[in-house]
Protein backbone atom coordinates (compact mmCIF):
# COMPACT_ATOMS: atom_id res chain seq x y z
CA UNK A 1 0.00 0.00 0.00
CA UNK A 2 2.75 2.46 0.82
CA UNK A 3 4.44 2.02 -2.57
CA UNK A 4 2.77 5.16 -3.87
CA UNK A 5 3.69 7.41 -0.93
CA UNK A 6 7.14 8.49 -2.08
CA UNK A 7 5.98 9.18 -5.63
CA UNK A 8 2.85 11.07 -4.66
CA UNK A 9 4.35 14.55 -5.17
CA UNK A 10 5.06 13.75 -8.81
CA UNK A 11 1.33 13.39 -9.43
CA UNK A 12 -0.16 15.98 -7.13
CA UNK A 13 -0.65 18.57 -9.87
CA UNK A 14 -2.17 16.14 -12.36
CA UNK A 15 -5.60 17.08 -13.64
CA UNK A 16 -8.47 14.69 -14.42
CA UNK A 17 -7.33 11.85 -16.59
CA UNK A 18 -8.92 11.44 -19.97
CA UNK A 19 -10.99 8.30 -20.23
CA UNK A 20 -9.18 5.78 -22.42
CA UNK A 21 -11.01 3.79 -25.09
CA UNK A 22 -10.22 0.63 -23.16
CA UNK A 23 -11.80 1.96 -19.95
CA UNK A 24 -15.30 2.70 -18.69
CA UNK A 25 -17.15 3.75 -15.56
CA UNK A 26 -18.08 0.90 -13.26
CA UNK A 27 -19.88 1.12 -9.94
CA UNK A 28 -17.45 0.23 -7.17
CA UNK A 29 -19.71 0.82 -4.16
CA UNK A 30 -23.42 1.38 -3.52
CA UNK A 31 -25.56 2.08 -0.47
CA UNK A 32 -29.22 1.99 -1.47
CA UNK A 33 -31.32 4.98 -0.38
CA UNK A 34 -34.08 3.64 1.83
CA UNK A 35 -35.87 6.48 3.52
CA UNK A 36 -35.80 9.80 5.29
CA UNK A 37 -33.83 9.55 8.54
CA UNK A 38 -34.67 8.07 11.05
CA UNK A 39 -36.95 5.54 9.27
CA UNK A 40 -34.95 2.34 8.82
CA UNK A 41 -33.43 -0.66 10.55
CA UNK A 42 -30.05 0.21 12.08
CA UNK A 43 -27.49 -2.29 13.34
CA UNK A 44 -25.27 -1.22 16.26
CA UNK A 45 -27.42 1.88 16.55
CA UNK A 46 -25.85 5.03 17.97
CA UNK A 47 -27.52 8.01 19.63
CA UNK A 48 -27.27 10.81 17.06
CA UNK A 49 -29.07 13.52 19.06
CA UNK A 50 -25.84 15.52 19.31
CA UNK A 51 -25.58 15.59 15.53
CA UNK A 52 -29.26 15.94 14.69
CA UNK A 53 -31.16 17.44 17.67
CA UNK A 54 -34.35 17.53 15.57
CA UNK A 55 -34.66 14.63 13.13
CA UNK A 56 -37.26 16.50 11.08
CA UNK A 57 -34.84 19.37 10.47
CA UNK A 58 -31.96 17.02 9.65
CA UNK A 59 -28.45 18.39 9.27
CA UNK A 60 -27.66 22.05 9.82
CA UNK A 61 -24.44 23.69 8.65
CA UNK A 62 -22.36 20.60 9.34
CA UNK A 63 -19.99 18.21 7.65
CA UNK A 64 -20.12 14.47 6.98
CA UNK A 65 -17.16 12.12 6.59
CA UNK A 66 -18.59 8.90 5.19
CA UNK A 67 -16.43 5.79 5.01
CA UNK A 68 -17.06 3.30 2.19
CA UNK A 69 -15.07 0.42 0.71
CA UNK A 70 -14.88 0.45 -3.09
CA UNK A 71 -14.71 -3.08 -4.46
CA UNK A 72 -12.21 -1.86 -7.04
CA UNK A 73 -10.09 1.29 -7.35
CA UNK A 74 -9.12 3.40 -10.33
CA UNK A 75 -7.29 6.63 -11.13
CA UNK A 76 -10.58 8.48 -11.58
CA UNK A 77 -13.71 8.37 -9.44
CA UNK A 78 -17.11 10.01 -9.30
CA UNK A 79 -19.78 10.03 -6.61
CA UNK A 80 -23.57 10.21 -6.59
CA UNK A 81 -25.27 12.38 -3.98
CA UNK A 82 -28.94 11.71 -3.40
CA UNK A 83 -31.91 13.68 -2.16
CA UNK A 84 -34.42 11.21 -3.59
CA UNK A 85 -36.33 10.84 -0.33
CA UNK A 86 -35.92 14.39 0.93
CA UNK A 87 -38.64 17.00 1.22
CA UNK A 88 -36.73 20.15 0.29
CA UNK A 89 -33.67 21.19 -1.75
CA UNK A 90 -30.33 20.39 -0.10
CA UNK A 91 -27.15 22.35 -0.80
CA UNK A 92 -23.84 20.51 -0.64
CA UNK A 93 -20.45 22.22 -0.85
CA UNK A 94 -16.83 21.66 0.21
CA UNK A 95 -16.97 18.13 -1.25
CA UNK A 96 -13.82 16.00 -1.08
CA UNK A 97 -12.74 12.38 -1.48
CA UNK A 98 -9.60 10.66 -0.25
CA UNK A 99 -8.22 7.60 1.50
CA UNK A 100 -9.12 6.77 5.09
CA UNK A 101 -6.07 6.43 7.33
CA UNK A 102 -7.86 5.33 10.48
CA UNK A 103 -11.09 6.40 12.18
CA UNK A 104 -11.99 9.88 10.83
CA UNK A 105 -8.40 10.75 9.85
CA UNK A 106 -7.22 10.78 6.24
CA UNK A 107 -4.05 9.58 4.63
CA UNK A 108 -2.11 12.85 4.18
CA UNK A 109 -2.11 14.21 0.65
CA UNK A 110 -5.01 12.16 -0.68
CA UNK A 111 -7.83 14.65 -0.07
CA UNK A 112 -9.09 15.79 -3.50
CA UNK A 113 -11.90 18.20 -4.25
CA UNK A 114 -15.03 16.93 -6.00
CA UNK A 115 -17.00 19.25 -8.27
CA UNK A 116 -20.40 19.15 -9.91
CA UNK A 117 -20.64 20.81 -13.32
CA UNK A 118 -17.31 22.46 -12.65
CA UNK A 119 -18.57 24.08 -9.47
CA UNK A 120 -17.53 23.35 -5.86
CA UNK A 121 -21.11 22.73 -4.73
CA UNK A 122 -24.56 21.73 -5.87
CA UNK A 123 -28.17 22.12 -4.77
CA UNK A 124 -30.17 18.94 -5.34
CA UNK A 125 -33.96 19.15 -5.55
CA UNK A 126 -36.15 16.71 -3.59
CA UNK A 127 -36.63 13.46 -5.45
CA UNK A 128 -33.37 13.90 -7.39
CA UNK A 129 -29.76 12.76 -7.31
CA UNK A 130 -26.62 13.93 -9.12
CA UNK A 131 -23.33 12.46 -10.33
CA UNK A 132 -20.19 14.50 -9.75
CA UNK A 133 -17.56 15.36 -12.31
CA UNK A 134 -14.66 12.92 -12.55
CA UNK A 135 -12.10 13.47 -9.81
CA UNK A 136 -8.49 12.48 -10.36
CA UNK A 137 -6.90 10.09 -7.84
CA UNK A 138 -3.30 10.43 -9.03
CA UNK A 139 -1.88 8.47 -6.10
CA UNK A 140 -3.59 5.32 -7.41
CA UNK A 141 -0.74 4.26 -9.67
CA UNK A 142 -1.59 0.57 -9.33
CA UNK A 143 -5.25 -0.02 -8.38
CA UNK A 144 -4.51 -3.47 -7.00
CA UNK A 145 -2.34 -1.86 -4.29
CA UNK A 146 -5.52 -0.33 -2.87
CA UNK A 147 -7.54 -3.55 -2.56
CA UNK A 148 -9.48 -3.38 0.70
CA UNK A 149 -8.66 0.27 1.38
CA UNK A 150 -11.54 2.58 2.27
CA UNK A 151 -12.59 5.83 0.66
CA UNK A 152 -13.59 8.81 2.78
CA UNK A 153 -16.20 11.02 1.08
CA UNK A 154 -16.68 14.33 2.81
CA UNK A 155 -19.18 17.11 2.22
CA UNK A 156 -20.79 20.04 4.00
CA UNK A 157 -24.55 20.61 4.18
CA UNK A 158 -25.12 24.34 3.91
CA UNK A 159 -28.10 25.56 5.88
CA UNK A 160 -30.77 23.08 6.92
CA UNK A 161 -31.31 19.84 5.01
CA UNK A 162 -34.75 18.79 6.19
CA UNK A 163 -35.44 15.08 5.69
CA UNK A 164 -32.15 13.27 5.06
CA UNK A 165 -31.97 10.47 2.50
CA UNK A 166 -29.98 7.69 4.17
CA UNK A 167 -29.01 4.03 4.29
CA UNK A 168 -29.57 2.89 7.86
CA UNK A 169 -27.63 -0.35 8.12
CA UNK A 170 -24.12 0.56 6.96
CA UNK A 171 -22.37 -1.74 9.47
CA UNK A 172 -19.45 0.63 8.85
CA UNK A 173 -18.44 3.48 11.12
CA UNK A 174 -18.59 6.97 9.58
CA UNK A 175 -18.19 10.36 11.19
CA UNK A 176 -20.13 13.60 11.63
CA UNK A 177 -19.38 17.09 12.82
CA UNK A 178 -21.61 18.87 15.29
CA UNK A 179 -24.24 21.27 13.91
CA UNK A 180 -23.32 24.86 13.10
CA UNK A 181 -19.64 24.02 12.71
CA UNK A 182 -19.43 24.85 9.02
CA UNK A 183 -17.43 23.32 6.20
CA UNK A 184 -14.65 21.15 7.60
CA UNK A 185 -14.25 18.79 4.66
CA UNK A 186 -10.71 19.96 3.87
CA UNK A 187 -9.46 18.92 7.32
CA UNK A 188 -7.35 15.76 7.12
CA UNK A 189 -7.51 15.15 10.86
CA UNK A 190 -10.29 13.71 12.98
CA UNK A 191 -10.90 16.54 15.48
CA UNK A 192 -13.72 18.13 13.47
CA UNK A 193 -15.69 14.84 13.33
CA UNK A 194 -16.34 13.73 16.92
CA UNK A 195 -19.67 11.94 16.35
CA UNK A 196 -19.82 8.35 15.10
CA UNK A 197 -22.58 6.81 13.03
CA UNK A 198 -23.18 3.34 11.59
CA UNK A 199 -25.27 4.69 8.71
CA UNK A 200 -24.63 6.49 5.41
CA UNK A 201 -26.32 9.77 4.51
CA UNK A 202 -26.95 11.32 1.07
CA UNK A 203 -24.20 9.31 -0.67
CA UNK A 204 -25.54 6.28 -2.55
CA UNK A 205 -22.95 5.28 -5.21
CA UNK A 206 -19.29 5.58 -6.16
CA UNK A 207 -17.94 4.83 -9.64
CA UNK A 208 -14.35 4.14 -10.63
CA UNK A 209 -12.79 4.28 -14.10
CA UNK A 210 -11.75 0.69 -14.83
CA UNK A 211 -10.78 -1.59 -17.71
CA UNK A 212 -13.59 -1.95 -20.23
CA UNK A 213 -13.99 -5.68 -19.58
CA UNK A 214 -14.80 -5.12 -15.87
CA UNK A 215 -18.17 -6.58 -14.91
CA UNK A 216 -20.37 -5.39 -12.06
CA UNK A 217 -22.27 -7.91 -9.93
CA UNK A 218 -25.20 -6.38 -8.02
CA UNK A 219 -26.54 -8.19 -4.96
CA UNK A 220 -30.20 -7.12 -4.67
CA UNK A 221 -31.98 -8.01 -1.47
CA UNK A 222 -33.07 -7.34 2.09
CA UNK A 223 -31.35 -7.49 5.49
CA UNK A 224 -29.71 -10.83 4.72
CA UNK A 225 -27.86 -9.12 1.88
CA UNK A 226 -27.47 -5.86 3.83
CA UNK A 227 -25.61 -7.88 6.48
CA UNK A 228 -27.72 -7.92 9.64
CA UNK A 229 -25.90 -9.85 12.42
CA UNK A 230 -22.53 -9.69 10.64
CA UNK A 231 -19.50 -8.02 12.21
CA UNK A 232 -19.44 -4.25 12.57
CA UNK A 233 -16.65 -2.97 10.26
CA UNK A 234 -15.85 -6.58 9.37
CA UNK A 235 -16.93 -6.45 5.71
CA UNK A 236 -18.20 -10.01 6.03
CA UNK A 237 -21.64 -9.89 4.47
CA UNK A 238 -22.11 -12.69 1.95
CA UNK A 239 -21.51 -10.32 -1.03
CA UNK A 240 -18.19 -9.31 0.59
CA UNK A 241 -17.18 -12.97 0.81
CA UNK A 242 -18.19 -13.49 -2.82
CA UNK A 243 -16.16 -10.45 -3.87
CA UNK A 244 -13.00 -11.74 -2.23
CA UNK A 245 -13.45 -15.13 -3.93
CA UNK A 246 -13.92 -13.54 -7.34
CA UNK A 247 -10.87 -11.31 -6.99
CA UNK A 248 -8.76 -14.21 -5.72
CA UNK A 249 -9.85 -16.19 -8.79
CA UNK A 250 -8.62 -13.42 -11.07
CA UNK A 251 -12.05 -12.23 -12.21
CA UNK A 252 -12.19 -8.61 -13.33
CA UNK A 253 -15.32 -7.69 -11.38
CA UNK A 254 -16.84 -5.28 -8.91
CA UNK A 255 -19.43 -6.60 -6.45
CA UNK A 256 -21.83 -4.02 -5.02
CA UNK A 257 -24.46 -4.42 -2.33
CA UNK A 258 -28.03 -3.21 -3.00
CA UNK A 259 -29.56 -4.75 0.12
CA UNK A 260 -31.89 -2.88 2.46
CA UNK A 261 -32.89 -4.23 5.87
CA UNK A 262 -36.62 -4.98 5.92
CA UNK A 263 -37.02 -4.65 2.16
CA UNK A 264 -39.76 -6.46 0.22
CA UNK A 265 -40.16 -7.43 -3.41
CA UNK A 266 -43.68 -6.04 -3.89
CA UNK A 267 -44.57 -4.16 -0.71
CA UNK A 268 -45.43 -1.68 0.57
CA UNK A 269 -48.03 -0.66 -2.00
CA UNK A 270 -47.22 3.00 -1.45
CA UNK A 271 -43.95 4.60 -0.43
CA UNK A 272 -42.90 8.24 -0.27
CA UNK A 273 -40.93 10.61 1.93
CA UNK A 274 -44.26 11.63 3.43
CA UNK A 275 -45.28 8.00 3.98
CA UNK A 276 -42.04 6.13 4.76
CA UNK A 277 -41.58 2.48 5.64
CA UNK A 278 -38.62 1.14 7.60
CA UNK A 279 -37.76 -1.38 4.88
CA UNK A 280 -37.62 1.26 2.17
CA UNK A 281 -39.40 1.26 -1.18
CA UNK A 282 -40.26 -2.14 -2.66
CA UNK A 283 -37.58 -3.72 -4.83
CA UNK A 284 -39.77 -3.09 -7.86
CA UNK A 285 -40.03 0.59 -6.94
CA UNK A 286 -36.29 1.08 -6.41
CA UNK A 287 -35.06 -1.15 -9.23
CA UNK A 288 -34.17 1.70 -11.59
CA UNK A 289 -32.18 3.62 -8.99
CA UNK A 290 -30.44 0.74 -7.23
CA UNK A 291 -29.70 -1.61 -10.15
CA UNK A 292 -30.52 -0.34 -13.62
CA UNK A 293 -28.85 3.07 -13.26
CA UNK A 294 -25.57 1.66 -11.95
CA UNK A 295 -22.57 1.52 -14.27
CA UNK A 296 -21.34 -1.65 -15.96
CA UNK A 297 -23.88 -4.11 -14.54
CA UNK A 298 -23.41 -7.64 -15.93
CA UNK A 299 -25.00 -9.82 -13.23
CA UNK A 300 -27.80 -9.38 -10.70
CA UNK A 301 -28.17 -11.84 -7.80
CA UNK A 302 -31.66 -11.51 -6.31
CA UNK A 303 -32.19 -12.81 -2.75
CA UNK A 304 -35.45 -11.48 -1.40
CA UNK A 305 -39.01 -12.33 -0.39
CA UNK A 306 -38.91 -13.39 3.26
CA UNK A 307 -40.27 -10.01 4.39
CA UNK A 308 -43.12 -10.17 1.87
CA UNK A 309 -44.11 -13.49 3.47
CA UNK A 310 -43.94 -12.12 7.03
CA UNK A 311 -46.76 -10.72 9.13
CA UNK A 312 -45.63 -7.25 8.07
CA UNK A 313 -45.76 -8.08 4.37
CA UNK A 314 -48.77 -10.41 4.41
CA UNK A 315 -48.10 -11.65 0.87
CA UNK A 316 -48.06 -15.11 -0.67
CA UNK A 317 -45.41 -16.92 -2.65
CA UNK A 318 -47.53 -16.32 -5.76
CA UNK A 319 -47.43 -12.55 -5.14
CA UNK A 320 -43.63 -12.61 -4.89
CA UNK A 321 -43.34 -14.80 -7.97
CA UNK A 322 -45.30 -12.26 -10.01
CA UNK A 323 -43.09 -9.49 -8.67
CA UNK A 324 -39.93 -11.41 -9.56
CA UNK A 325 -41.17 -12.05 -13.09
CA UNK A 326 -41.85 -8.34 -13.56
CA UNK A 327 -38.49 -7.36 -12.06
CA UNK A 328 -36.46 -9.80 -14.15
CA UNK A 329 -38.29 -8.68 -17.29
CA UNK A 330 -37.39 -5.05 -16.55
CA UNK A 331 -33.76 -5.92 -15.82
CA UNK A 332 -33.39 -7.81 -19.10
CA UNK A 333 -35.11 -5.05 -21.08
CA UNK A 334 -32.75 -2.39 -19.73
CA UNK A 335 -29.47 -4.37 -19.73
CA UNK A 336 -29.12 -6.59 -22.82
CA UNK A 337 -27.18 -9.76 -22.11
CA UNK A 338 -27.46 -9.39 -18.33
CA UNK A 339 -27.11 -12.54 -16.24
CA UNK A 340 -29.86 -12.80 -13.58
CA UNK A 341 -29.26 -15.24 -10.74
CA UNK A 342 -32.01 -16.31 -8.35
CA UNK A 343 -31.10 -17.12 -4.75
CA UNK A 344 -33.27 -19.33 -2.56
CA UNK A 345 -34.54 -17.88 0.72
CA UNK A 346 -32.88 -18.87 3.97
CA UNK A 347 -35.10 -20.25 6.78
CA UNK A 348 -36.92 -18.23 9.41
CA UNK A 349 -38.88 -21.00 11.16
CA UNK A 350 -39.44 -20.28 14.88
CA UNK A 351 -37.64 -16.95 14.62
CA UNK A 352 -37.80 -14.76 17.71
CA UNK A 353 -38.48 -11.79 15.43
CA UNK A 354 -42.17 -11.07 15.99
CA UNK A 355 -43.04 -10.74 12.29
CA UNK A 356 -41.36 -14.00 11.29
CA UNK A 357 -41.15 -17.64 12.25
CA UNK A 358 -44.60 -19.13 11.57
CA UNK A 359 -45.21 -22.48 9.92
CA UNK A 360 -47.33 -20.69 7.30
CA UNK A 361 -44.46 -18.41 6.36
CA UNK A 362 -42.18 -21.44 6.04
CA UNK A 363 -44.62 -23.18 3.69
CA UNK A 364 -44.76 -20.09 1.49
CA UNK A 365 -40.96 -19.80 1.62
CA UNK A 366 -40.57 -23.38 0.42
CA UNK A 367 -43.04 -22.75 -2.41
CA UNK A 368 -41.13 -19.64 -3.48
CA UNK A 369 -37.83 -21.52 -3.33
CA UNK A 370 -39.23 -24.24 -5.57
CA UNK A 371 -40.25 -21.56 -8.06
CA UNK A 372 -36.76 -20.02 -7.97
CA UNK A 373 -35.15 -23.43 -8.56
CA UNK A 374 -37.44 -24.73 -11.31
CA UNK A 375 -39.27 -21.91 -13.12
CA UNK A 376 -36.53 -21.19 -15.63
CA UNK A 377 -36.88 -17.47 -14.90
CA UNK A 378 -33.24 -17.19 -13.82
CA UNK A 379 -30.03 -17.91 -15.71
CA UNK A 380 -28.63 -19.66 -12.65
CA UNK A 381 -29.64 -20.45 -9.08
CA UNK A 382 -27.71 -20.15 -5.81
CA UNK A 383 -29.21 -22.49 -3.23
CA UNK A 384 -28.69 -20.60 0.03
CA UNK A 385 -31.60 -22.54 1.58
CA UNK A 386 -29.70 -25.80 1.24
CA UNK A 387 -26.61 -24.62 3.14
CA UNK A 388 -28.33 -22.66 5.93
CA UNK A 389 -31.23 -24.96 6.87
CA UNK A 390 -30.85 -27.50 9.68
CA UNK A 391 -32.38 -30.72 8.25
CA UNK A 392 -33.38 -31.84 11.76
CA UNK A 393 -35.49 -28.78 12.62
CA UNK A 394 -36.18 -27.01 9.33
CA UNK A 395 -34.89 -23.79 10.91
CA UNK A 396 -31.55 -22.01 10.78
CA UNK A 397 -28.50 -24.17 11.45
CA UNK A 398 -27.65 -23.61 15.15
CA UNK A 399 -24.07 -22.51 14.52
CA UNK A 400 -25.37 -19.70 12.30
CA UNK A 401 -27.72 -18.20 14.92
CA UNK A 402 -25.64 -16.23 17.49
CA UNK A 403 -25.48 -12.55 16.49
CA UNK A 404 -21.98 -11.46 15.46
CA UNK A 405 -22.70 -7.73 15.65
CA UNK A 406 -23.57 -7.51 19.32
CA UNK A 407 -22.92 -10.97 20.72
CA UNK A 408 -26.63 -11.48 21.37
CA UNK A 409 -28.40 -14.81 21.09
CA UNK A 410 -29.54 -14.21 17.52
CA UNK A 411 -33.05 -14.29 16.09
CA UNK A 412 -33.04 -17.48 13.94
CA UNK A 413 -33.72 -15.27 10.92
CA UNK A 414 -30.39 -13.57 10.17
CA UNK A 415 -27.24 -15.66 9.72
CA UNK A 416 -24.12 -14.60 11.59
CA UNK A 417 -20.62 -14.21 10.21
CA UNK A 418 -20.19 -17.98 9.87
CA UNK A 419 -23.52 -18.19 8.04
CA UNK A 420 -22.65 -15.40 5.63
CA UNK A 421 -19.22 -16.94 5.04
CA UNK A 422 -20.90 -20.23 4.14
CA UNK A 423 -23.34 -18.47 1.83
CA UNK A 424 -20.61 -16.53 0.05
CA UNK A 425 -18.59 -19.71 -0.41
CA UNK A 426 -21.61 -21.52 -1.89
CA UNK A 427 -21.89 -19.41 -5.05
CA UNK A 428 -20.61 -21.26 -8.13
CA UNK A 429 -18.24 -18.78 -9.78
CA UNK A 430 -18.52 -20.63 -13.09
CA UNK A 431 -22.24 -19.84 -13.37
CA UNK A 432 -22.16 -16.34 -11.94
CA UNK A 433 -21.17 -14.22 -14.95
CA UNK A 434 -22.42 -14.22 -18.56
CA UNK A 435 -20.76 -17.18 -20.24
CA UNK A 436 -19.25 -15.22 -23.10
CA UNK A 437 -17.49 -12.93 -20.63
CA UNK A 438 -16.71 -15.14 -17.63
CA UNK A 439 -12.95 -15.41 -18.34
CA UNK A 440 -10.59 -15.63 -15.40
CA UNK A 441 -9.34 -18.78 -13.76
Amino acid sequence: FFKFAGAFALFLAAGPLAAQSNQKWVTAWAGSAQGPYPFGNVSASMNLSAAFPDANKGAHDQSFRLIVKPDIWGRQARIRLSNVLGGQPVTFDSIYAGVQLTAAALLPGTNHQVTFGGKPGITIAPGQSAWSDPVSLPFVRNPSDFAGRKLAVRFHVAGESGDMTWHAKALTTSYLSEPNIGARSQDEGEAAFPISTTSWFFLDAVDMMAPADTQVVVALGDSITDGTASTLNGDDRWPDVLSRRLHAAGRNVSVVNAGIGGNQVVGPDEYSAAKPFAGGPAALQRLERDVLSLSGVATVIWLEGINDLSMNGNRTAADVQRGMREGVQRIRAKIPGVHVVGATLTPALESTNGAHGSAQQDRERKALNEFIRTSGLFDAVVDFDRVTTDPRTGGMRPEFIPDTTTGAAGDKLHPNRLGYLTMGMTVDLNTLLPKAKAGGK
